[in-house]
């Protein structure tokens, strides 16, 4: 009990030794009695050994070459820095000579597969093969010996002329007269010609009925297919003059503009009454353009497979029918000059036309249908020529040559419109898939893609005549805006609605000024908005059916014509 007393003193020193001293400085040291235990001493050498060995291969990496880890290692064994010294030039010990692969050195263990096959075939036929982890031999070493240790692929030279030889004198030995008896087994080897002609067939027997029907229909469709081909359809070019004379007394042209064709005023005013109405087209009118600048003649797209050409400064009567389509044209289009125009119709065919004579000039097909034509608005580049494909695809030709020079190929439905912006540099498409796209004239990658949960199909689209703002007819039965410039941004304060157009790909376009929009509708009116305040302005009703097209005449600013499904233009 004292040594225990003498322990619990002898602690309460040791505290007060830990504490600040506050001690005199003439004060006796403190005395440190040393400890004891009551517990028996223990040799615990060996215990720290194994403890430290543990922790050691808790770091320890794992040798790379070792083929089989007796443990589980842990992640940190596993991802341990390899032991040794580093090499100089090397970011990871390995030098830059000895890589192969972007973790370091792969070494091919793997036997190619003609050896592979060489050895194989070579036992199955002899008995041995070369083993592949040594130099020696596996298998019948008798053969090997026989053979001298040959394979299926290298048979000797003299055993190679033996093999002919022998095959010459097995045809010498073939009796003549069997050769030339159709029904023997060798006149059959002789003359076969594929893997089964060797065995013998039971006699041709008479086709049934059933067949005979089948192969003929068969034959009839093959025919057919053979006709059509995979290019559009064919069909004679045909044009007619209904005019009195190609030519005048001064022998100027009938399509050359009049001498006092000028603008009367800059301001445009919406059209109150109807002034002529051209009745010539035996269905519908797809497509309407004036004549580039002038606008003193008006082309025509019927579904009646007929493109017509009209008067509008003076007779008011048919100039010229052009008949080279063998189905409902889709869409037309002028060069800068009008003396030439492009057609495209469902029969997969675009066309290129003299406007003048009539004559095709070239035609183009991809044996898909073209849903739009238009040519590069640059004068330099007149003979480039964009379609849009049913087959989603943007196919660029030249004239001149006739090559498919590029295609753009992005989009994931049939492209609707085709529009040249920013100086004609760019130009965007619309498609059934309810994006636009913006690309680089001649470069086949998309620079700005438009697509919003919200966006429904645009299939008619027009430029603002200041080149600033795009008008695109949406499906769900309002015309937005959007910006030309770099951004490419829906203008959200500008909408016009008001107008039916669901499911009719009603044109969409300006006054020359820019101070109207106007649109057709499935109802057969024609419908002007005010640009500035988004009002609807006046609407006209126009015609029976779907007013499908509108246009505003390039000089008389106060006279806009339509086209519809009833097969009339109308010229307000």
């Amino acid at each position: 009990m004292d040594s225990l007393q003498i322990y619990a003193d002898n602690s309460d020193e040791e505290d007060l030794s830990h504490q600040p001293s506050t001690l005199s400085a003439d004060s006796s040291p403190p005395r440190l009695i040393p400890s004891k235990s009551a517990a028996p001493k223990v040799d615990d050498t060996m215990l720290a050994l194994t403890a430290a060995e543990a922790r050691q291969a808790q770091s320890r990496p794992i040798d790379p070459t070792q083929h089989v880890v007796a443990f589980n290692p842990t992640y940190d064994q596993l991802w341990a820095p390899t032991y040794g010294p580093a090499h100089p030039y090397a970011k990871d010990g390995i030098a830059q000579g000895m890589r192969n692969h972007k973790l370091g050195f792969v070494e091919d263990a793997s036997i190619d597969s003609f050896v592979f096959d060489e050895q194989y075939n070579t036992f199955h036929k002899y008995g041995y093969a070369a083993d592949p982890s040594g130099s020696n031999y596996i298998g019948d070493l008798d053969a090997l010996q026989k053979n001298d240790a040959i394979s299926v692929y290298n048979i000797p030279q003299h055993e190679q002329k033996k093999r002919k030889f022998e095959k010459e004198k097995d045809e010498d030995e073939v009796d003549p007269m069997e050769i030339d008896n159709p029904a023997t087994d060798v006149w059959l080897m002789k003359n076969k010609r594929s893997p089964w002609a060797g065995k013998k067939e039971g006699v041709q027997t008479e086709l049934t009925e059933e067949q005979k029907k089948y192969a003929e229909e068969y034959a009839k469709k093959k025919e057919e297919k053979g006709h059509k081909g995979e290019k559009g359809e064919h069909v004679v070019d045909k044009t007619t003059f209904h005019g009195k004379e190609e030519r005048d007394y001064q022998g100027r042209s009938w399509i050359a503009p009049p001498k006092d064709a000028k603008a009367t005023n800059d301001h445009c005013y919406i059209p109150k009454r109807l002034v002529h109405t051209w009745s010539g087209h035996t269905k519908g009118v797809s497509a309407i353009r004036f004549f580039p600048k002038y606008g003193h003649l008006i082309l025509s797209a019927g579904m009646d497979t007929k493109v017509k050409i009209w008067d509008v400064f003076n007779s008011g009567k048919c100039m010229r029918t052009y008949m080279g389509h063998s189905k409902a044209v889709r869409d037309i289009s002028f060069c800068n000059d009008g003396t030439k125009f492009l057609t495209a119709g469902y029969d997969k065919n675009i066309k290129y036309w003299d406007t003048e004579t009539g004559q095709v000039i070239s035609t183009f097909s991809t044996g898909k249908v073209p849903y739009v034509v238009k040519l590069n608005p640059d004068e330099d580049k007149q003979n480039i020529l964009l379609a849009g494909m049913s087959d989603k695809k943007i196919v660029q030709w030249d004239i001149n040559t006739g090559q498919i020079t590029q295609e753009y190929d992005q989009h994931l439905g049939a492209v609707n419109t085709i529009t040249f912006v920013d100086n004609n540099r760019r130009f965007v498409t619309s498609s059934d898939d309810k994006s636009l796209r913006v690309w680089e004239f001649g470069i086949p990658v998309v620079i700005k893609y438009i697509s919003e949960p919200h966006m429904h199909s645009m299939p008619s689209i027009s430029l603002h005549p200041n080149t600033n703002w795009l008008a695109a007819q949406s499906l769900d039965n309002q015309i937005l805006i959007y910006s030309t410039r770099e951004r490419f941004q829906l203008n959200k304060k500008k909408r016009f609605a008001g107008h039916i157009v669901a499911g009719y790909a009603c044109q969409v376009n300006f006054s020359p000024d820019g101070r109207f929009v106007m649109s057709g509708d499935g109802e057969g009116k024609c419908w002007f908005w005010d640009w500035k305040s988004c009002k609807v302005f006046r609407t006209l009703k126009c015609h029976e059916g779907v007013c499908i097209g509108c246009e505003w005449h390039p000089l008389e600013q106060s006279k806009v014509a339509t086209c519809g499904w009833d097969g009339l233009i109308k010229y307000w």
